[in-house]
């Protein structure tokens, strides 16, 4: 098992930065990506960035050139840098883990609201 907490969300006005960290913690060594999705209201779960080990990264065509996903080894975190954000940015955003993406494992998710 693996369990996941994320951390850092909140409320920033438009064009503003949020920075999401995410701690995986128990069987880690089953870990070979790692990824954040997002909800909005009334619309499904979608995939935002994704990196998998050695470094590939994966990224939603609306957010490419604003968010950042990179990953710490050795605090087993992996990090969202957001800049530039939007109003439809605003979400849930979810922690994911696993052999690849989307994995078996998610975090219990942080709001982040991002006003006009």
């Amino acid at each position: 098992q693996v369990q996941l907490v994320e951390s850092g969300g909140g409320l920033v006005q438009a064009g503003g930065s949020l920075r999401l960290s995410c701690t995986a913690s128990g069987s880690i060594f089953s870990i070979n990506a790692m990824a954040w999705y997002r909800q909005a209201p009334g619309k499904g779960r979608e995939l935002v960035a994704a990196i998998i080990s050695g470094g590939s990264t994966n990224y939603a065509d609306s957010v490419k050139g604003r968010f950042t996903i990179s990953r710490d080894n050795a605090k087993n975190t992996v990090y969202l840098q957001m800049n530039s954000l939007k109003p439809e940015d605003t979400a849930v955003y979810y922690c994911n883990a696993g052999g690849y993406y989307p994995g078996g494992f998610w975090g219990q998710g942080t709001q982040v609201t991002v006003s006009s």
